[in-house]
């Protein structure tokens, strides 16, 4: 499915659609939000700094990352956006990491939307593309182990704890979650 793009009528892809939420591939006029989301204390503090301080760098980030990961897997952090107000909130999807055995899910909320089961119905969108679209046998998720309300989340989903991995060397250790799909 596509839509237009509210601001622009750029036609972007849809990926899913769920009672309140849509997960869209990201494009260019999304780099403002880009620059909020990756500068919010939260997703320093829980994912990382990814030096995205302006609009430009945001879009180098989309090119780099999410859209790239669309041209080359079909799937990647895909923005989430409000049914009922166009407004993107977070985002959300499917990553290929090199340093890890398989596709991992992301997520991350604007704080505002924290708490009022926005990431909840956004993963589990996120799960159904991966098992019937793209035929995930299984999922990974990582997670920084300060972050309780991930773990948890993960766990509701139906995520199983696996083990404390270095993902990035020199970096601490993060918890890796698994889910099979099959």
């Amino acid at each position: 499915m596509v839509v237009l793009h509210s601001k622009t009528e750029k036609i972007v892809a849809v990926i899913v659609e769920s009672e309140r939420l849509l997960l869209r591939e990201f494009c260019s006029e999304d780099s403002a939000f880009i620059v909020r989301q990756l500068n919010e204390p939260s997703f320093i503090d829980n994912i990382a700094d990814r030096n995205v301080r302006n609009t430009e760098q945001a879009w180098q980030y989309l090119l780099n990352g999410p859209i790239a990961s669309y041209n080359k897997y079909g799937f990647g952090l895909w923005a989430v956006q409000l049914v009922a107000s166009n407004e993107i909130i977070g985002m959300c999807g499917l990553i290929k990491r090199d340093n890890l055995a398989h596709v991992d899910l992301g997520y991350a909320l604007l704080p505002e939307f924290f708490g009022q089961g926005y990431a909840q119905e956004a993963t589990r969108a996120s799960l159904k593309i991966a098992k019937d679209k793209f035929q995930l046998p299984c999922l990974l998720a990582i997670v920084n182990p300060k972050n309780i309300a991930s773990r948890n989340l993960l766990s509701t989903i139906g995520f199983h704890f696996q083990d404390m991995q270095v993902i990035i060397e020199n970096e601490p250790e993060i918890c890796v979650y698994k889910i099979n799909l099959g």
